[in-house]
């Protein structure tokens, strides 16, 4: 073919050639289209792997950091540092490397950890004292005094406590008061103003939005739902938390007399006036501060007592060293398990109002199985600390913890509360162990269903409409409130659940059920009050329980097992449905008051309607 067009080194040779040109072009095009699109890919990539690595160093880094942190030896002569601020929970669990980022802000105290390490620290030739520093903290009563029991059972060793702070909460004051000097700074605070309970009611918010709660209950102290339906408390609850409130502060009282020297009607004047805000001479002269100092004052006196020349440096320990330090005792094949349920009870890991710590009973169910088939395990102590939750899940560990007693002894041990599903899970124990201040019974049963009606009808203009086959298979629709028939049914499954209930505390407690119905009601009651009425069987700590638990099993000489086990820090991360890494963060920043307010409303769609609980925050801390 003859050449038709001359373009530059580029001939073109009819249609045939152009079109074969045209592909040839479209071609290139494509290529550098998909060379732009892999090359911004690859960067793309790199930037995010470079994030992805920066991350994992991050992480790694503190993952050492804090697992160097955490293996430190005691070194001689070193003196127990224990920083009063923050939480307190059941159990310690693995350390987070990512703590270090709240700049030490965050505390908690492991009431387990803290207990073992003082046991350990009174028979260490290592340990010589213990320094407290008192802050701010968050601790239910029956904690407190189980940490105080710690450390006065410390002194018995000869060892010396001192302690100091800027400022006292009366709970760390309540811990502080056992050391042999109490010193504060010249321009401290210490709270020593009593205790009150200030529940806050929703009734007004939900109101506003077109909520209202039905509720169904059994007890006429089950206050549970007076937060949604009231705006002021029941009389039945103010004379329910008068009682208990001044039993705690009547063994605070006591507590605190005997270790400070002087009288319940001294500390009861002073709280009537010793708040943040009074002047710091006043709590000297009041006898609960021996000195007014500063911190470099107290540096001094602690070399002295380790006898150190003031340009030395004081060697310093902490709970978790100590803990971690060798073992009391010799191992030995037969084991008296602890298990910790610590929380709300909830059907699964999706449910429930707090999602920091939960019972739930498909996991504990599991648990108190493999104890029971485990043949070294001779008896079994479940450490309950759960205000209650769903009845549902609690009568499911009810039936498992009575399997587990038909094959070893059962004890418990009752921490900050075992009230409602709580006092269930208990109530079928081989023995029953309680502090003085912890709270228990509230043997109650409620039902509570929001009505949304309002809002969605009147509020947000929806309708609604219905065709059914039967009368009732329209049960529960979310356009209006539940009818009488609807009503009736529901308060009789309620009805029905607290009978199984007082069935089971009867049965358990070896009481007549009429017995168990004088006393529940719903009715909260300290460790003190209930076993006066059979509730408990003696007041006592976790070991008290640990030896009556062996006792029963005939074990002389045993090692203390610990379920379930912590996991490890980075599940939080991996598993969506396990506890939140923020959530004792926001806890801490918000207080316990309000935090539980925010935990309930940010929750309340996942709760099981039928619940066994106390108040969502009794709020006495």
């Amino acid at each position: 073919m003859e050449p038709t067009k001359k373009t530059g080194k580029i001939w073109y040779y009819g249609k045939e050639t152009l079109l074969l040109l045209e592909i040839s072009v479209n071609l290139k095009r494509k290529n550098m289209k998909d060379f732009f699109k892999y090359v911004l890919a690859t960067i793309v990539g790199v930037i995010l792997t470079s994030i992805v690595m920066t991350i994992i160093c991050i992480v790694s880094m503190a993952g050492m950091m804090a697992s160097e942190s955490m293996s430190q030896p005691v070194k001689d002569n070193s003196i127990l540092r224990i920083k009063l601020q923050g939480t307190i929970s059941e159990q310690a669990s693995e350390q987070n490397p990512l703590d270090f980022l709240s700049n030490g802000e965050v505390q908690e105290i492991a009431l387990d950890q803290a207990l073992d390490a003082l046991k350990k620290a009174a028979k260490s030739k290592k340990v010589k004292g213990i320094y407290l520093e008192g802050g701010v903290l968050y601790a239910n009563p029956a904690e407190l005094q189980e940490l105080r029991e710690g450390l006065v059972e410390f002194k018995k060793s000869g060892k010396w406590i001192v302690s100091y702070a800027d400022q006292y909460s009366r709970a760390a004051y309540y811990l502080c008061s056992t050391a042999d000097k109490v010193y504060m700074n010249p321009i401290g605070m210490l709270d020593w103003s009593g205790m009150a309970s200030q529940p806050i009611f929703y009734k007004g918010l939900l109101e506003k939005v077109g909520v209202k709660m039905q509720v169904y209950k059994v007890g006429t102290y089950k206050s549970a739902v007076e937060p949604f339906i009231c705006d002021q408390m029941s009389d039945a609850n103010r004379e329910q938390v008068t009682s208990f409130l001044g039993n705690i502060w009547e063994n605070m009282l006591k507590d605190v007399a005997k270790s400070r020297k002087t009288t319940v009607e001294a500390l009861n004047s002073l709280a009537d006036s010793l708040t943040f805000l009074s002047d710091p001479e006043v709590s000297v002269k009041g006898g609960l501060v021996d000195k007014l100092c500063y911190k470099s004052q107290v540096r001094e006196e602690l070399k002295t007592r380790m006898e150190l020349e003031s340009d030395d440096k004081l060697t310093f320990t902490c709970l978790s060293d100590v803990a971690n330090s060798e073992e009391l005792n010799e191992k030995v094949d037969e084991e008296i398990a602890v298990y910790y349920a610590y929380g709300e009870i909830v059907d699964d890991r999706t449910s429930g109002f707090n999602r920091e710590h939960n019972i739930t009973a498909k996991d504990m169910t599991y648990d108190l199985q493999k104890l029971a088939e485990d043949d070294d395990v001779k008896a079994v102590v479940i450490r309950v600390n759960s205000p209650g939750g769903s009845a549902y899940a609690s009568e499911q560990i009810w039936h498992e913890v009575e399997l587990l007693k038909a094959k070893k002894p059962v004890v418990v041990s009752m921490g900050g509360m075992a009230a409602s599903g709580g006092y269930y899970i208990s109530c079928g124990a081989n023995k029953i162990f309680s502090e003085a201040t912890t709270l228990t019974g509230s043997i109650g049963i409620f039902g509570m269903i929001p009505d949304a009606s309002e809002l969605l009808t009147k509020k947000l203009g929806l309708s609604f409409d219905v065709v059914k086959t039967n009368a009732l298979s329209d049960l529960g629709a979310t356009g209006r409130p539940f009818n009488e028939e609807e009503s009736r049914l529901i308060q009789a499954h309620v009805n029905k659940g607290y009978e199984l209930f007082t069935g089971r505390v009867a049965k358990g407690r070896g009481l007549a059920q009429d017995s168990v119905k004088a006393i529940a009601e719903g009715r909260v009651w300290t460790g003190e009050q209930a076993l006066k009425i059979g509730l408990v069987d003696k007041l006592g700590n976790l070991d008290d329980a640990i030896k009556a638990a062996a006792k029963i099993a005939k074990v002389e000489k045993y090692t203390i097992g610990q379920y379930p086990s912590a996991e490890p820090w980075y599940m939080e991360f991996l598993d969506k449905n396990s506890n939140d890494y923020m959530e004792s963060h926001i806890r801490t920043l918000l207080g316990d008051e309000y935090y539980s307010a925010f935990s309930l409303i940010r929750n309340l769609k996942n709760q099981n309607p039928i619940q066994a609980r106390l108040p969502f925050d009794p709020n006495i801390r």
